[in-house]
C-alpha cells in the first residue's frame, strides 16, 4: 500500500523561503552586472528622444533656413554638395522635411561618407561632419556600446535581456507579503535602508512594464537576436513580404546597404536592379527625375533617395517617419523611371507592423511629446532604481564582502528554476547563456571555493 506524504506548514515555509531566496540572489546578481549597462542606456536613450529637439537648439545653424522663394533642383544641390568635399561623388539627398528645414547630402569620398547641409533656397553649404561624427549618430552608437566595439554591443544586448529579468523577479520580490509598507508607499527617512528599499521596490513595481516594453522593444536593434529575429521572420512569412521580390532582378545588396535609415523589417530585403539592357541605348533619368516620380506616388517630405553607384543601381526612395502609416520604401528603375517595388507599412505582416509600432513608441515617435515624455519618464525610473539598488546594497553591505543575498535552504528549488532559465535561453539566446552561466558558476565555483564564498556571502 503506498503512502501519500503531506508537506507540512514547516516544509512549506522553507520552500517559501528557499524560492525567495533564490530569486532574491539571481535578481542581486543580474542587476550588479547589468546596472552600469542599463545606467548608459537610459541616460543616451533620454537624449535620443529629443533628437529633433537638440538638432533644432545646438545644431539649428546646420538644420533650420529661412525659406525664400523657389528651392533648387535635387540634383544641383546635390552638384553643391559634392563639390564641398574633394574627390567626392554624392551617395543620397534628403528632401527636407519642411520649407524651414536644410537639405542633407551624403557624399563619399577617400575620407569616409560626409554629411552636407545646404540651404536649399540659395545653395549655401551651412556645414559638413562624418556620417559617424554627426551628434544623434554617436549618441545612438554609445547607447548601443557599438561606439566601443562589436564584443560591447554584444554585452549590451545581454544587458536588455537582463533588463526583463530584473522587472520579472523585481515584481515577484515586490509582491506584498503581509508588509505594511513599501507595497505603494516608502517607509523612513533617507538615513535608514527601508527608505531606499521601498523606493526602488514601489518605483520598479509601477513602472516594471514600461521598462520591460522599453527591453524586449530595444532587442531589434541587438546584434544576434535582432539579426536572427528578422531573418526567422521573413523566412516564415512574418517579416517583410518576399512575394513583391519574386519578378524582380535581384541584387546582393540589402536595403541597409544603401540607406541611412530604414525600417526594421526590410533592412535585409533586397535591393532590385534596374534593367542592364537599356543602360546600352538609354539614360539614366536623373535624380531630379527620381524625386518628381516619388512624390507624385505620394511619398511624404522628408525622404531619403539613394543615388544609383553603377549601371544596374536603382533610386531608392525611403521615409521611417514619426507617423508609421507614412513609412514607406520606393525603388526606381533608373532609365525607365518604373516603380520597380513600392512597400508601405500597411503592407507589412501583423507581427511586422507590431514590431515597427513598438519601435517607433520605443524612440518616443508615436503620439508626439505624449510619447516623449513617457519613454523619458521611463528612462528616469530606471536611473532612480540603478541608484537605489546601488545605495540599498551599500547600506546593507559587510565589511568584507559584497553582501550577496542567502543561498536557499533548499537547493531543490533551483530544479524548477533552471527549466525556466533554459526556457529564457532559448527566446534570448545571449542573456539566457550569461544567466546560465552566472547560475553555474555560482553553484559551482563559489559553493567550493572557500575564498569565493567568503566574498560572495
Amino acid at each position: 500500500m503506498s503512502t501519500i506524504t503531506v508537506a507540512g506548514p514547516a516544509e512549506e515555509a522553507a520552500t517559501g523561503v528557499s524560492l525567495y531566496r533564490a530569486i532574491w540572489r539571481w535578481h542581486f546578481f543580474a542587476g550588479l552586472l547589468a546596472i552600469p549597462f542599463m545606467l548608459n542606456l537610459a541616460i543616451t536613450g533620454s537624449l535620443y528622444l529629443f533628437k529633433d529637439e537638440i538638432n533644432g537648439t545646438f545644431f539649428g545653424y546646420r538644420y533650420l533656413v529661412q525659406p525664400s522663394g523657389e528651392a533648387l533642383p535635387a540634383a544641383r544641390i546635390t552638384e553643391i554638395a559634392a563639390s564641398a568635399v574633394p574627390g567626392a561623388t554624392a551617395k543620397s539627398y534628403k528632401d527636407p522635411l519642411s520649407p524651414e528645414r536644410s537639405a542633407v547630402v551624403t557624399v563619399s569620398s577617400d575620407a569616409g561618407a560626409t554629411l552636407v547641409f545646404v540651404n536649399p533656397y540659395d545653395g549655401k553649404v551651412l556645414d559638413t561632419v562624418g556620417s559617424t561624427d554627426e551628434f544623434n549618430y554617436v549618441v545612438k552608437r554609445i547607447h548601443s556600446l557599438a561606439y566601443f566595439g562589436d564584443m560591447a554591443n554584444r554585452l549590451t544586448e545581454i544587458a536588455g535581456g537582463f533588463a526583463m529579468v530584473l522587472v520579472v523577479t523585481g515584481i515577484y520580490l515586490w509582491w506584498p507579503r503581509r508588509q505594511t509598507g513599501g507595497v505603494v508607499s516608502v517607509r523612513g527617512t533617507p538615513s535608514r535602508r527601508v527608505f531606499w528599499r521601498d523606493l526602488h521596490a514601489v518605483t520598479g513595481a509601477f513602472a516594471g512594464v514600461l521598462i520591460f516594453f522599453l527591453a524586449i522593444t530595444g532587442m531589434p536593434w541587438s546584434p544576434y537576436w535582432g539579426a536572427n529575429a528578422n531573418a526567422w521572420l521573413t523566412e516564415h512569412g512574418l517579416g517583410y513580404p518576399v512575394q513583391l521580390w519574386d519578378d524582380v532582378p535581384k541584387s546582393r545588396k540589402v536595403t541597409e546597404d544603401i540607406l541611412p535609415k530604414s525600417g526594421w523589417i526590410i533592412e535585409k530585403a533586397p535591393v532590385p536592379l534596374s534593367d542592364i539592357a537599356a543602360a546600352q541605348s538609354a539614360k539614366p533619368i536623373g535624380l531630379d527625375k527620381a524625386v518628381e516620380i516619388a512624390e507624385r506616388l505620394g511619398m511624404a517630405p522628408g525622404f531619403d533617395m539613394t543615388i544609383p553607384s553603377d549601371e544596374t543601381g536603382v533610386y531608392t526612395a525611403s521615409l521611417y517617419p514619426d507617423d508609421l502609416s507614412d513609412e514607406r520604401t520606393i525603388h526606381i528603375d533608373q532609365y525607365s523611371g518604373k516603380p520597380l517595388l513600392d512597400i508601405g507599412f500597411n503592407q507589412y505582416p501583423l507581427l511586422g507592423k507590431a514590431i515597427e509600432w513598438g519601435i517607433n513608441v520605443h524612440q518616443g515617435q508615436e503620439w508626439g511629446r505624449f510619447n516623449q515624455l513617457l519613454m523619458l519618464a521611463t528612462c528616469l525610473t530606471i536611473v532612480l532604481s540603478c541608484v537605489t539598488a546601488a545605495v540599498m546594497w551599500w547600506k546593507r553591505r559587510p565589511a568584507g564582502c559584497l553582501g550577496v543575498p542567502p543561498l536557499p535552504p533548499k537547493r531543490s528549488v533551483y530544479y524548477g528554476l533552471w527549466v525556466i532559465t533554459a526556457i529564457f535561453a532559448i527566446a534570448f539566446p545571449m542573456s539566457g547563456i550569461a544567466i546560465l552561466a552566472m547560475i553555474a558558476f555560482d553553484q559551482i565555483v563559489v559553493r567550493f571555493v572557500p575564498p569565493l564564498k567568503r566574498v560572495f556571502a
